[in-house]
């Protein structure tokens, strides 16, 4: 009698290991995956023309590229744009929307990879339909990336813009008050005439020099009254007055070295504040002609490296396959049991 029960139980195990066994096996299914990797410009060999234009910083800053493929890689967005270009509502008669995103937030898996790369998965009974849910997957990742980058290139482009404007209006401002100072001082070169003006000083030294030697050696051959002499020291005094001018410190008196100090100091710094503003317009200008590149470059920060593909390795259903393991360690428990009984039981007559 227990000889029977005992081939009932192993037949029903055996049965229910079959069973789970064929189940683990079929339906078959298919494995799809793709492998992608978050890219920069410096990858795809635009980092110095980026560079030059303002464009090479990435939109997300020091975060993590991967972590951020895989947020977006689990977004409701990205599974709209699936759900849309796949038409899955249709397809898998969905009741509603929301069953769609259940459906694939169980269906497709994100994880991270060794050396910076990402893989999407999905095991579907039909290998087409898999290949096709991964390369849409694959797809609206790119995209929703391409749009993150380009609303914030379209943020920074405004904020731009605004700077760009307020340097052109601090650059003509700058070059008008230029203007009005060399049209009040009459130097179409202000910097060359004021350095001209300067340089009068030691020219009057020298000739008064000349003159003083040229009136002492007169004076050796004449007297004062004599009409050479007279002239050589009118001329003396003129330029002893003209230099007495020049080396004045009222900022009042024509040619005087304080006017000349007080323009000088004002054209320094009116030249300083054009070049500012003129740097600050130039500077501002090529960041926003960068903002056009990077708008070029958005759907570029994503590179697709393996294209979906059908893994060709058997692909077995995990749960059936677990039931029957489970099912052998119960049998063998079972058979365990029976041939090592309990001590009371082995003691008694």
């Amino acid at each position: 009698m227990a000889a029977t029960h005992a081939g009932r139980r192993r037949l029903i195990l055996v049965v229910l290991f079959l069973l789970c066994l064929l189940f683990a096996l079929f339906p078959e299914k298919y494995r799809s995956a793709a492998t992608i990797a978050p890219s920069d410009p410096s990858i795809l060999g635009l980092s110095g023309t980026l560079s030059q234009l303002g464009a090479a910083s990435s939109v997300f800053g020091n975060q993590a590229a991967v972590e951020v493929t895989l947020r977006v890689a689990d977004s409701i967005y990205v599974r709209n744009i699936v759900i849309d270009k796949l038409r899955l509502m249709e397809r898998k008669h969905f009741g509603s929307r929301i069953a769609a995103h259940r459906w694939l937030a169980n269906a497709v898996s994100a994880r991270s990879l060794r050396g910076n790369l990402v893989q999407i998965e999905t095991r579907q009974s039909d290998a087409d339909f898999a290949e096709e849910l991964i390369a849409a997957y694959a797809q609206a990742i790119r995209d929703r990336l391409g749009t993150i980058n380009r609303q914030q290139t379209e943020y920074k482009r405004a904020i731009l813009r605004k700077l760009v404007a307020e340097a052109s209006d601090n650059l003509d401002v700058a070059q008008a008050n230029y203007n009005n100072f060399r049209l009040q001082t009459r130097y179409s070169d202000p910097t060359t005439a004021i350095e001209a003006i300067g340089s009068r000083i030691p020219a009057l030294e020298a000739a008064i020099k000349a003159k003083e030697v040229q009136l002492n050696a007169a004076r050796q051959f004449a007297t004062d009254g004599n009409m050479s002499v007279r002239q050589i020291t009118a001329e003396l005094s003129a330029l002893r007055r003209q230099l007495a001018q020049q080396q004045a410190t009222d900022p009042n008196e024509y040619n005087s070295v304080g006017r000349v100090v007080q323009q000088s100091t004002k054209a320094e710094r009116l030249e300083r504040d054009l070049m500012l503003a003129k740097n600050l317009y130039l500077v501002y200008g090529r960041y926003l002609e960068g903002t056009s590149v990077e708008d070029l470059t958005s759907n570029a920060s994503l590179r697709i490296i393996e294209p979906p593909y059908i893994d060709t390795s058997r692909q077995f259903n995990l749960i059936p396959l677990a039931l029957a393991a489970l099912i052998v360690l119960i049998g063998f428990a079972i058979e365990f049991y029976s041939l090592r009984p309990p001590l009371e039981r082995r003691m008694s007559p």
